[in-house]
């Protein structure tokens, strides 16, 4: 009598037991077709797709299913896409949802929304209060395009006032995906996780060459100084990056040094740390 083990029913997600499909000859496991997926052992027991499709479960069940994720993951990169598509230059800046109105951090965040809006550029922002609230509010001062990329998160509620054009996004990868499609470089003001966030996610991408020509330029020498040298007393020296990686950003304290910088630095061609040739960027070629 053969010892082998046998193919035992398998319960499939619903609850229902389906059988399992029987081994061939030489002890071969058949294989079950879903798709574009190949399912063996207790992985094949399991219904067809129109089946489960067109037997009603229970409400609002699918929804809460990841192949639904997908088409809302799917709709949000579809409407981010086509509200974007047609802003013309923009760029993205970033900073602190904490900071108070009347500041000097809010103040410089109003100063380079405007200054940029009179430059011609969108002002990308994660459209929320704080350093947020006061781009998109200099955007509008500048008589340019305040754009705000919403998130739903627990402790911050709807767009900022100043927000022109607004998409608010589930997931984050997706939002963030728009601030850096849609934009010729990174302002970056003094802020927390989320600033952090947004910032080495964007030095890892001119890093690694997923984009080229970004200028990142953060406000505030004596915010991000402390930064800077932890990542060249520590980082650097214990060889975990290389001290060219520091290129990949520029630190300046006044707000007309920054956007001219991140618009020096998208020119086509240009390097990350702003030179474009070996000459720096916006220099024009000898003839």
């Amino acid at each position: 009598m053969s010892t082998d083990p046998q193919p035992q029913p398998v319960p499939d997600i619903t609850g229902e037991t389906f059988p399992a499909p029987e081994q061939g000859a030489n002890n071969h496991v058949a294989t079950r077709h879903k798709g574009p997926l190949e399912l063996r052992r207790k992985q094949a027991a399991v219904e067809m797709s129109d089946q489960h499709l067109l037997d009603t479960k229970g409400a609002g069940q699918f929804i809460h299913t990841d192949p639904w994720r997908v088409l809302r993951i799917q709709s949000e990169f579809v409407e981010g896409f086509g509200a974007l598509a047609d802003i013309g230059p923009a760029v993205s800046v970033f900073g602190s949802a904490r900071t108070k109105p009347g500041t000097s951090y809010y103040d410089l965040g109003v100063d380079v929304g405007r200054k940029l809006a009179e430059a011609g550029i969108a002002v990308i922002t994660g459209g929320g209060p704080g350093s947020m609230e006061a781009a998109n509010k200099g955007a509008v001062q500048g008589n340019g395009l305040s754009i705000g990329l919403g998130i739903e998160l627990p402790f911050e509620q709807g767009l900022n006032q100043w927000v022109d054009l607004g998409i608010n996004f589930r997931y984050f990868f997706a939002r963030k995906t728009m601030f850096v499609k849609y934009a010729q470089g990174f302002i970056v003001l003094p802020g927390g996780l989320g600033t952090l966030d947004e910032l080495f996610e964007a030095m890892v991408l001119v890093q690694t060459r997923k984009v080229t020509s970004f200028p990142i330029v953060l406000l505030g020498t004596s915010f991000w100084g402390p930064m800077i040298d932890w990542i060249r007393g520590t980082l650097v020296e214990e060889g975990m990056v290389s001290e060219k990686d520091l290129d990949l950003i520029q630190v300046v304290d006044d707000p007309s040094d920054a956007v001219d910088l991140v618009l020096r630095g998208s020119v086509p061609g240009a390097s990350a740390n702003g030179r474009a040739n070996g000459r720096p960027n916006g220099e024009q070629r000898p003839e």
